[in-house]
């Protein structure tokens, strides 16, 4: 059954809830939990329970947080924080497989939600779904497209399906709206630049590894692993 919907009071104590929780101050979470379940009106909000059990089961108290979150999604069905916070109590107890079907059901309810699906797409890697994370990426991109994430993430997808080509093209059209000095070494853009280096030599482009290391080199922090790139690919090119 849904949830009654909480006074706007308790909609400012369940925004406290969430925080302390981000901040992992978990006593202080369960503190404000109390406080909107003791009123009888708001006694079995589906999402306060559910935000409850999950307090507790950082805690350590896992038995007591199945019982509440279970609760709370019994009482609120159809919230997608209900089944995001479902899906972490299983993901916690390794129950992979059934996490992922929560956060699926979570999205099903707010589709656009940037945390369940960075999550849906952390637990898809730990699996190995790499479709599916690249399904979920691509979503991630579409949502926030001025984001570096984003784009990593998305091209990180097709490295792992070992569709090199993808994963350059993107990895140099992310590069190409960084503004950086030539001769300016910004770390971001170093290690950018470092894990295109690492795409090409995975997919047998040495020479063009090399020529890109030649290129970038000033623009990169770390000179010991230019030369150890360097030194490597010399190797390769001469074999």
């Amino acid at each position: 059954m849904p949830s009654v919907p909480v006074s706007h009071k308790e909609s400012n104590l369940f925004k406290r809830i969430l925080k302390c929780y981000e901040q992992k101050q978990y006593k202080n979470c369960l503190k404000f939990c109390k406080m909107i379940l003791s009123n009888a009106k708001f006694a079995e909000h589906g999402e306060t329970l559910a935000m409850k059990g999950l307090a507790l089961n950082c805690l350590g108290k896992k038995e007591e947080a199945f019982e509440f979150v279970r609760k709370g999604l019994r009482n609120d069905f159809k919230s997608h924080v209900c089944w995001h916070v479902y899906g972490l109590l299983l993901r916690s107890d390794k129950k992979y497989d059934e996490a992922i079907k929560c956060y699926r059901n979570a999205l099903k309810l707010d589709k656009d939600n940037l945390q369940v699906l960075r999550d849906l797409s952390l637990l898809q890697i730990q699996m190995r779904d790499l479709e599916g994370y690249r399904e979920t990426r691509y979503q991630l991109l579409q949502l926030r497209p001025t984001q570096r994430a984003s784009w990593i993430g998305y091209a990180i997808a097709y490295h792992l399906l070992k569709d090199y080509d993808t994963a350059l093209r993107l990895l140099e059209e992310f590069r190409k709206t960084q503004q950086v000095p030539p001769n300016k070494i910004d770390y971001e853009c170093s290690e950018l630049l470092l894990y295109q280096n690492e795409v090409m030599r995975e997919a047998s482009l040495f020479q063009e590894a090399l020529e890109h290391i030649e290129t970038y080199e000033k623009q990169i922090w770390d000179k010991l692993k230019v030369e150890e790139i360097r030194g490597k690919k010399t190797n390769k090119t001469t074999a």
